[in-house]
């Protein structure tokens, strides 16, 4: 069966996440029945990474075999007229039988989004941080965390499910109008890993925990578990990139909160 290569962004508000599961709305179920539906059949349908439910995406890349080679127009509208409104395919590009939308991937980005001020707008995108941040410090909290690491303490998988060493590239944060950003990007990540890694830092911005604290649990994988998950409404998955791709430059916003002014 032909494969193709899909880029596509959505609102994981109302999913359970990207995977199939058992009596669960998903990404991918959706995905699958929206090709059945336009094709009749469908093969393989497999995702870069699984997403967590509540959690959105502006650059997911899966890869989908179907029946017959298709012009890629048809199979955009075949698909997006079959898709829910809260999903979108933005591309879709013919691959070798041998392309792997997860095995192939070198490199994934996720954006975090914590809304500085209570917003009547954006709270499905957003995670708001009533107290006051020292973001100062949360900047300086992340210095020793990027290159290979244990990241056992930031996530519930257990050891023997595989690896818990990430190599993560770099760890942004900036401020944008009323929004604090922050961009992760790395080999892979587990569990819940972003999340984690963003409820320690506002912790830490919080004054509530040590600035220390990151490179604490990463010096000593297995002594400390930071379970500080932040909520998943201000996650996105920004980008995956594959052999001879580099990530995009410049920090924006998925949302811009301005400032509350009378």
């Amino acid at each position: 069966m032909p494969r193709y290569k899909l880029l596509l962004e959505y609102e994981g508000t109302r999913f359970s996440g990207w995977q199939v599961q058992q009596g669960a709305k998903s990404i991918q179920g959706s995905l699958i029945s929206a090709a059945r539906d336009a094709f009749n059949n469908v093969g393989e349908v497999m995702g870069s990474g699984r997403t967590d439910a509540g959690v959105h995406a502006l650059g997911q890349v899966a890869h989908i075999d179907l029946p017959m080679q298709i012009p890629v127009q048809k199979i955009l509208f075949g698909l997006n007229d079959n898709l829910p409104a809260d999903i979108n395919i933005i591309s879709a590009t013919p691959q070798n039988d041998r392309f792997h939308a997860r095995h192939d991937a070198t490199g994934r980005s996720y954006l975090y989004q914590i809304s500085l001020r209570r917003t009547a707008f954006g709270k499905p995108f957003v995670w708001w941080v009533r107290d006051p941040l020292d973001i100062g410090r949360m900047r300086r909290a992340v210095i020793g965390a990027t290159g290979m690491h244990d990241y056992r303490g930031f996530t519930d998988m257990s050891p023997s499910e595989g690896s818990t060493k990430v190599l993560v590239e770099s760890i942004e944060i900036a401020t944008v109008d009323q929004m604090l950003l922050i961009r992760i990007r790395g080999s892979h990540f587990l569990r819940k890993m972003v999340r984690r890694i963003v409820g320690t830092l506002v912790e830490i911005g919080r004054g509530k925990l040590p600035a220390g604290a990151v490179n604490d649990a990463l010096e000593s994988p297995g002594s400390m578990s930071m379970n500080y998950t932040a909520p998943p409404s201000g996650l996105f998955l920004d980008q995956v990139i594959y052999k001879g791709e580099s990530f995009r430059g410049g920090l924006k916003p998925a949302l811009i909160i301005g400032s509350a002014e009378e």
